[in-house]
């Protein structure tokens, strides 16, 4: 009996209970084999639902088989379906999970940027600050103590002269040395104390056998940001290092020191003076077309030294993204252009026009280049070619994708 009963159990996968029917119902049963054997209950183990009799009456096994492999069958339909299900909920969990992701990252990027805003500030004003402050201050001393200021042309402004103003550094700061150590008056000064200017420099000796340069910055007509480089000159048998300045962190003093200060220290100094100009213009260039059209700029992007600048225009049928990469840091017009002109909604546009008209606008929702955008942007500043590139924007765009100035 107990093997007829572990074959049944193998043939139909449910529990088979031999003697009394539970709560007393009658069992019911046949003789097979020579063996009589009681089915008093079969009960599906479906785990959502509660046990189902299903074997009361049934006299033949063969039924019950039939039964549960008609069970099983509609079971595992089921389970397809639930498989299907899980599968297009899990897509569209996917997307919602990318969409948050995406939105997390807009959001992180946004924070990272803002304190990177913050942080350049801090940094600019606080110790920079202290040292711009003392050294304007002794700058100033210099220029109202000078008896002469000297403008410089270009031929004038060469190694000679600056061997003489390190000259009279040496012999300024000898004289006040030699003073201190025997304790006499100070004789007058040897030479007269005069103030060099060459285009946007202004050179002066300071004390202790320094040399100061100060660098004075301009944007269309209008000065901006001063700009401190001291100096130091032990003797002429040393090479001058820069002991301190004021330019921004982010602008390569130190290399330029290293590579030219030792062998053509007139090059150093005037390409200091190159690199704060360029870096001012490209930055004002940037601020100007913020404040004059910062209504179309969706995003806009740039390096510490404005060598780099993105921005995005929105206020179109059209998303334009404009690229702009500089040479070096002493240009002030790029010298790698790319604007793109992507229609970002075209199915809005396309609602509109028939449906096999549908196809053609749909290839054309790839990006072009504006060429002419390039060309302004190559040639001009930054706000003059923003105002030409806006200015065509319409027509060009309408005859790139003539399908969306229908809608």
């Amino acid at each position: 009996m107990d093997g007829v009963i572990s074959l049944l159990m193998r043939r139909t996968g449910f529990i088979v209970l031999a003697g009394a029917s539970r709560e007393g119902k009658e069992t019911s049963g046949r003789e097979r084999d020579g063996v009589r054997v009681s089915i008093c209950g079969v009960w599906a183990m479906a785990g959502e639902k509660p046990p189902l009799e299903i074997c009361k009456g049934v006299n033949d096994l063969d039924k019950v088989v039939a039964l549960r492999d008609a069970r099983g069958s509609s079971a595992e339909q089921i389970e397809q379906l639930r498989r299907r299900s899980y599968a297009l909920t899990g897509e569209v969990k996917f997307a919602q999970e990318e969409d948050i992701r995406l939105e997390t990252t807009r959001a992180r990027l946004s924070n990272v940027l803002k304190r990177h805003e913050e942080l350049k500030e801090r940094l600019s004003r606080d110790s920079d600050k202290m040292i711009f402050e003392r050294l304007q201050k002794e700058f100033e001393a210099a220029r109202a103590a000078q008896s002469e200021e000297i403008s410089l042309d270009g031929e004038q402004w060469n190694d000679g002269l600056l061997a003489t103003i390190r000259e009279r550094v040496h012999m300024e700061a000898d004289r006040k040395a030699i003073s201190s150590q025997t304790s006499t008056p100070l004789d007058p000064p040897i030479h007269a104390k005069i103030t060099y200017k060459i285009k946007n420099k202004v050179i002066c000796c300071l004390e202790g056998a320094r040399i100061g340069i100060q660098f004075e910055t301009i944007f269309a007509g209008e000065p901006c940001e001063i700009y401190h480089c001291v100096l130091e000159s032990k003797s002429f048998l040393e090479k001058m290092s820069v002991i301190e300045h004021t330019v921004p962190f982010f602008l390569p003093i130190r290399e330029a020191e290293n590579d030219l200060l030792s062998s053509n220290a007139i090059k150093f100094i005037d390409y200091v003076g190159e690199i704060l100009q360029s870096y001012v213009e490209r930055r004002e260039q940037v601020r100007l077309i913020k404040e004059l059209y910062g209504n179309q700029i969706g995003e806009l992007f740039h390096s510490l030294s404005y060598n780099l600048i993105e921005f995005v225009l929105e206020d179109f049928d059209c998303k334009v993204t404009v690229s702009l990469r500089y040479a070096d840091l002493v240009s002030i017009l790029p010298s790698r252009i790319r604007v793109l002109a992507w229609p970002v909604h075209p199915s809005k546009k396309i609602l509109a026009v028939d449906r096999k008209e549908s196809g053609p606008a749909l290839a054309q929702s790839i990006p072009s280049r504006l060429s002419y955008a390039e060309d302004a942007l190559r040639t001009m500043s930054l706000p003059e070619a923003y105002a030409e590139i806006v200015l065509n924007l319409p027509r060009v765009l309408q005859q790139m994708f003539p399908h969306l100035g229908g809608a």
